[in-house]
C-alpha cells in the first residue's frame, strides 16, 4: 500500500521515524535521514476478551486524537474503541542520545466492566534478494535481522506469550499465532504479551522499544538490548521535552511572542513546527539536507524526495539564518558543498545527505548558480569574513563554470580570440546558434529542458553574489595574501561578470519577453507563464518589482495560476499530481507583494498557506483545491523556509 502523506515526524539526529494521523509507524530511518528505511509495515493491536485483533490504527470502533507535545518531536495518539471503552494513549519519541524509538502504550478501561487485554505486534521489514530479512525470538521480544542491520522490538514488563515467525499473517488477526520455532527466514514476525486484567478506570501501561543497530555478534546484540532495557523511560521522556523546548526558545530568531488569536497562533504553530522539523530533515555530520521525509519508494507518481538538491538547501539555509541556525547553514556551505562539488565546479541535481550521488535524470543550472548565490546571503546574516575566504575557492570554480556554460548559449566567443573589444561586440552582437557544449539543463520543476528564465537569473545572481564576494574580501589585500598577480586576476572576473550581468539581462529582455503578451515568459520555447518567473525579481534581483514589464507579467500571474480558492499554481498546465496549487507558489506571491509594499494582497496570498497547513501545522508541497488540505508531501523543507523568510519580510 502506498503512503504518501506523513501526518506526523520524530526524529532526533540519526532518526527520523513518520506516522500516519491513526499513529501508524510508516517509515523508519537510520543512519542517515535518507539511507536506509527499514519498515515495511508496523502493526499493533489489542485483543480484549478474546476478541479478534482490534488494529490500533485502523478498527472501524476506533476514533482517533493526535497531538504533539506542545514545542516537542514527542507524538501523542489517543485511540478510544467505543465497543469496549478501552482507550489507549500511544506516545512516541526518540530520545536525543539513543537510536532507539520508544514506544509508551498507557491501556486505560473507561468502561464498567473488566477488561482482559493481550498486546501484540505484527513487523514486517523491507527486503531483498541479496539482504534478506530473518527473525528470531529473544525472552521479551524479537530481532529481525539482516547481513548489516537488525531491528529489535522488546520490552522490559512483560514476557512473550506467544509468538510466530512465518506465515502469520492471517493468524495474527485472530490472535492464534503459535510457533515452535524460536528463529526463521521470514522478513515478518509477530508477538504478544499479557497485559492482564484492567479494572474500570484502571490504567496499565507497556513500553515498546524498536531499537536499530548493526548486525553484530549475538552476545554483543543482547547486551545492546539489556542496556536499553534499564534505561529510565521517564527520564528519557523529559530529557526529550526539555531538549526540545529549550531548541524552539533557543531558536526562535524572529522572537514571535504567544499568540492573540486563532489565526496568530497557527502563524506560530507553523512557525515553532518548522523549527522542529529542519533538524529532522539535516545530517549533522555534512549539513545536507533531504528536501522532506520520504513517500513514494516505488516512484509510482514522483522521482522520490528524500535526497539533498543544492537548490532547495540553499532556500532551507536562508530560514536557518533568520532561525539562529547559522552554524548548521555553514556546514552545508563548508562540508556538504565542497564534498559534493564535481571537478568542473558545477554540482549535480541531487545527492544522498552524506554526499554520495543520489539518482538524477538530467542536469539543473541553479543547482550551481544557487550554491554561489546562497553562501554570500549567508555571509550578510554573519559578517564572518573567514566563512568567505573558507568557499571562495569553491564559489570561484562554481562561477568559472557558470561563465563557460552561460557562454556556450550565450554563443560568445573568447577574447583571446577576438581582435576587437569583446564586451562592445558581445552586445552589439547578438546571439549565435548551432552546436552547444554542455548539456541543456531542465528548469527548477525538473520537467522542461532548454534555456529558463529562471535559471538564466539564478547565475546572473551568482554572477552578481560572486563580485560581492570580491568586493568583500578585497577590503583587506591579506585575504589574498598580498599577491599582486591574485589581485589583477580577480580585478579582471569582476570586470568580466560585470559584463556577463548586461549581456544575460539583455538576453532575458531579448528572448524571455513575449510582445504579444507584453509579459515576460518562462523559457525560449513553450512560453508558459510560470511563478517562478518571479525569481528574477525575489530573490535574484534582475529586475525591480515595479518594472513596467514585471507589473505586467505579475497581472498576467494573477489570471493564468490564480486559482479560484486563492492558491496559485506553478505553471499553466500543470497536472503533476492532479496539478493543484503550491505553498511555495504563493509563498511566492507574497514575497513580491511584500517587496512592491502591497500588503493587502501579500496578505491573501499568505492567508492561503496558513488556513491550508497540515493538522500538526506541518506544511505540504500541493494543497487540495477541493477539501483545502496538503494533498502531497508533507513536512516540505522548501516550503516551511519560504514561510521563515516570508515572516521575516512581515515583522
Amino acid at each position: 500500500m502506498n503512503k504518501y502523506l506523513n501526518e506526523a515526524i520524530i526524529g532526533n539526529q540519526n532518526i527520523l521515524a513518520t506516522y500516519t494521523s491513526k499513529g501508524e509507524l510508516q517509515r523508519l530511518y537510520f543512519p542517515n535521514k535518507d539511507n536506509k528505511q527499514y519498515i515495511s509495515f508496523f502493526h499493533t493491536g489489542v485483543q480484549v476478551n478474546d476478541s479478534d485483533l482490534i488494529y490500533l490504527h485502523d478498527d472501524i470502533n476506533n476514533t482517533y486524537k493526535q497531538y504533539y507535545e506542545p514545542d516537542t518531536n514527542i507524538l501523542n495518539t489517543e485511540i478510544t474503541n467505543s465497543y469496549f471503552n478501552l482507550k489507549v494513549l500511544q506516545t512516541d519519541f526518540i530520545p536525543i542520545k539513543e537510536n532507539v524509538l520508544i514506544k509508551r502504550y498507557t491501556f486505560i478501561n473507561s468502561g464498567k466492566i473488566d477488561l482482559d487485554v493481550n498486546f501484540f505486534i505484527h513487523s514486517e521489514l523491507l527486503t531483498d534478494r541479496n539482504n534478506h530479512v530473518g527473525a528470531f525470538v529473544i525472552d521479551r521480544g524479537m530481532v529481525q535481522y539482516a547481513h548489516d542491520f537488525a531491528v529489535s522490538t522488546f520490552t522490559k514488563q512483560a514476557k512473550i506469550v506467544k509468538h510466530q515467525i512465518n506465515g502469520s499473517s492471517e493468524k495474527i488477526k485472530r490472535c492464534e499465532i503459535s510457533d515452535k520455532d524460536y528463529i526463521g527466514m521470514s522478513n515478518d514476525a509477530s508477538i504478544g504479551y499479557t497485559i492482564g486484567h484492567i479494572l474500570p478506570n484502571e490504567k496499565k501501561e507497556l513500553d515498546i522499544y524498536v531499537f536499530i543497530d548493526e548486525n553484530k555478534n549475538i552476545s554483543d546484540m543482547e547486551d545492546e538490548i539489556d542496556r536499553i532495557t534499564r534505561l529510565d523511560v521517564n527520564k528519557e521522556y523529559a530529557n526529550t521535552k526539555s531538549y526540545w523546548t529549550k531548541y524552539v526558545k533557543s531558536h526562535n530568531g524572529l522572537n514571535l511572542k504567544e499568540s492573540k488569536n486563532s489565526y496568530e497562533n497557527k502563524i506560530l504553530d507553523i512557525y515553532k513546527r518548522s523549527i522542529l522539523l529542519f533538524p529532522l530533515l539535516s545530517n549533522q555530520e555534512t549539513g545536507g539536507m533531504i528536501a522532506a521525509p520520504e513517500i513514494d519508494e516505488d516512484f509510482t507518481k514522483c522521482g522520490r524526495y528524500a535526497y539533498c538538491w543544492t537548490r532547495d538547501a540553499v532556500f532551507v539555509t536562508k530560514a536557518l539564518d533568520i532561525l539562529n541556525m547559522d552554524k548548521e547553514a555553514e556546514k552545508f556551505y563548508k562540508v556538504f558543498c565542497k564534498k559534493t562539488q564535481s571537478k568542473s565546479g558545477m554540482w549535480e541535481q541531487r545527492f544522498f545527505t552524506d554526499g554520495r550521488l543520489a539518482p538524477c535524470w538530467g542536469y539543473q543550472v541553479d543547482e550551481t548558480s544557487s550554491v554561489v548565490y546562497g553562501a554570500f546571503e549567508h555571509y550578510k546574516y554573519t559578517k564572518n569574513e573567514k566563512f568567505l575566504k573558507s568557499i571562495l575557492p569553491m564559489c570561484e570554480k562554481a562561477v568559472d563554470f557558470l561563465k563557460k556554460y552561460s557562454k556556450d548559449w550565450l554563443g560568445i566567443v573568447g577574447k583571446e580570440e577576438r581582435d576587437k573589444d569583446v564586451v562592445q561586440e558581445e552586445i552589439e552582437n547578438t546571439y549565435k546558434t548551432g552546436e552547444h557544449k554542455y548539456h541543456v539543463s531542465y528548469d527548477l520543476w525538473e520537467m522542461c529542458e532548454g534555456i529558463h528564465l529562471y535559471s538564466v537569473a539564478s547565475i546572473y545572481a551568482a554572477f552578481d553574489s560572486m563580485i560581492k564576494i570580491y568586493n568583500v574580501l578585497g577590503k583587506d589585500t591579506s585575504n589574498f595574501d598580498n599577491n599582486r598577480l591574485k589581485e589583477e586576476k580577480i580585478n579582471k572576473n569582476i570586470k568580466e561578470l560585470e559584463n556577463l550581468l548586461v549581456l544575460l539581462k539583455k538576453y532575458i529582455n531579448a528572448n524571455m519577453y513575449d510582445e504579444d503578451k507584453k509579459c515576460y515568459v518562462r523559457n525560449t520555447q513553450d512560453k508558459k507563464m510560470d511563478i517562478s518567473i518571479l525569481g528574477s525579481v525575489v530573490p535574484f534581483n534582475v529586475f525591480k518589482p515595479k518594472e513596467k514589464k514585471v507589473l505586467n507579467t505579475v497581472e498576467r500571474i494573477n489570471m493564468s495560476l490564480r486559482t479560484y480558492t486563492g492558491g496559485y499554481k506553478r505553471f499553466e498546465e500543470d497536472h503533476y499530481n492532479n496539478g493543484g496549487p503550491w505553498v511555495i507558489a504563493n509563498l511566492w506571491m507574497t514575497l513580491y507583494y511584500l517587496e512592491t509594499g502591497e500588503k493587502k494582497k501579500a496578505k491573501e496570498t499568505f492567508d492561503f498557506v496558513v488556513k491550508t497547513a497540515g493538522k500538526h501545522s506541518l506544511l505540504g508541497e500541493q494543497v487540495d483545491n477541493e477539501t483545502l488540505k496538503p494533498s502531497w508531501v508533507l513536512g516540505l523543507g522548501w516550503s516551511h523556509a519560504m514561510f521563515i523568510t516570508v515572516l521575516e519580510k512581515l515583522k
